[in-house]
């Protein structure tokens, strides 16, 4: 198995590396009708446009400008096929010509290496962050399907740099620095941003995502319940290393009469589940939040081997963000709504009797 196609009935294929000739995919199983264009896709597309965010940056401009090539007719899609390219127009393969023997600490140069004897030293190859311009794309017609439904999904950034945001408005984040959910937070993240830009380091963060309009019933057990397929989509990205559903570890230290949702006549009273309740909707908003690490690449000195096995120091140089935020936010939430997608025609499915 090659592990590049992601969904069950909605499926997204992608192709490409940091440095080839462009990125792109595949997406099937979209239904017919849908809403949809290049300027849509594209509106996604530039929220996590290489060059933007600030002090937390990469000096690397790209204008991933998308170009679709099958399963879009007048603006609507046509049940086949939809592909896509996104062209990589500034790429310095140069930069990591140094290090084409070395093995990088935090990335997967020592991972690729051994499970394939070689590996695609410029910015990572496939294992790069570049690699999930072709998701936010697939995304963005999942999202589209998904709005057909009343289905919206919204992403924002909670924590930066260890600095946690005092309230949450995910309305607003996408107008504020680092998709904000806080207008405050946002000043302390940038004044944190260019503090550890200026030693040479990087930062991590906390992305929380929800989906409302979500009905009851999405999900299958036993083990494609809706939150393992969710987990599975967000730790799928490579800046991801945890992932917590509704109150998370927050539950562990709870008693039971406090971490239950209650119900009244109204519904729900509240929502430590996430909505979600033995891996199926509840009916009630989709909590996610996904714990994003600092990029691996560093300015300062570390320790490192070479595939000779002989002891290395190394400073990584290059292009590269300080932080994986705010590009991955719309990363995020582009795998939230593939899943969806993918669940709701499961579901469809299901009820027919296919």
């Amino acid at each position: 198995m090659s592990g590049n196609t992601f969904g069950s009935i909605f499926k997204l294929t992608t192709f490409g590396e940091s440095h080839g000739p462009a990125l792109g995919g595949v997406v099937d199983g979209c239904p017919a009708g849908v809403v949809l264009d290049e300027a849509s896709i594209q509106a996604e597309l530039d929220k996590r446009r290489p060059g933007q965010g600030g002090p937390a940056a990469t000096a690397r401009k790209e204008p991933d400008r998308i170009r679709l090539l099958s399963g879009v007719f007048e603006g609507r899609t046509t049940g086949t096929s939809i592909g896509f390219t996104i062209e990589n127009t500034d790429q310095r393969s140069h930069d990591y010509g140094e290090i084409k023997d070395v093995f990088r600490p935090g990335h997967g140069d020592l991972t690729y290496q051994a499970k394939y004897g070689l590996r695609d030293y410029r910015g990572g190859g496939r294992s790069s962050g570049r690699e999930t311009v072709s998701r936010v794309a697939g995304g963005a017609v999942a999202a589209a399907f998904l709005r057909t439904m009343g289905i919206v999904v919204q992403a924002g950034t909670v924590e930066l740099g260890g600095i946690a945001a005092d309230r949450i408005d995910l309305q607003g984040a996408g107008k504020r620095p680092f998709f904000a959910v806080d207008d405050d937070a946002a000043l302390r993240w940038e004044e944190r941003v260019r503090e550890v830009a200026a030693r040479g380091d990087t930062l991590g963060g906390i992305v929380e995502i929800r989906a409302s309009g979500v009905l009851a019933g999405l999900g299958e057990p036993v083990f494609d319940k809706l939150d393992a397929r969710l987990s599975a989509a967000l730790m799928s990205v490579g800046a991801v290393k945890g992932v917590e559903i509704g109150a998370g570890f927050a539950s562990s230290r709870m008693l039971g009469s406090e971490n239950n949702d209650a119900m009244g006549a109204g519904g729900f009273v509240s929502n430590n589940a996430g909505g979600i309740l033995a891996g199926i909707s509840s009916g009630q908003e989709i909590v996610l939040r996904a714990a994003v690490k600092p990029i691996p690449s560093i300015a300062l000195e570390q320790h490192t081997l070479d595939r000779f096995g002989h002891e290395r120091t190394i400073r990584v140089g290059g292009r590269h963000d300080i932080c994986a935020i705010p590009r991955v936010v719309p990363v995020l939430a582009a795998m939230v709504c593939l899943v969806l997608a993918d669940m709701v025609l499961l579901q469809r499915r299901m009820e027919s009797g296919a």
